[in-house]
């Protein structure tokens, strides 16, 4: 059995997005699902798959958050 766990930051995947939408999820899962089974021949009956939405300010990047990071790269 086997379960994946995606962690995605909660900013969503477009302008004006907070989060990931439950379209998108779904076709994570399904996507995720049918690499285990091209791959390792699990079923996808058999396969868990765990989104984790992470607030921004929680992730780093170059020893700064993220939202730090990308205002600086931005200005250089």
């Amino acid at each position: 059995m086997p379960i994946v766990t995606i962690q995605v930051t909660r900013e969503g995947s477009g302008p004006g997005r907070s989060s990931v939408t439950s379209e998108e999820k779904a076709r994570l899962i399904a996507g995720a699902s049918q690499l285990l089974l091209d791959v390792l021949n699990k079923p996808v009956e058999a396969t868990f798959v765990v989104i984790e939405e992470v607030a921004l300010d929680n992730w780093g990047w170059g020893g700064l958050p993220v939202p730090e990071y990308r205002k600086r790269r931005a200005a250089s």
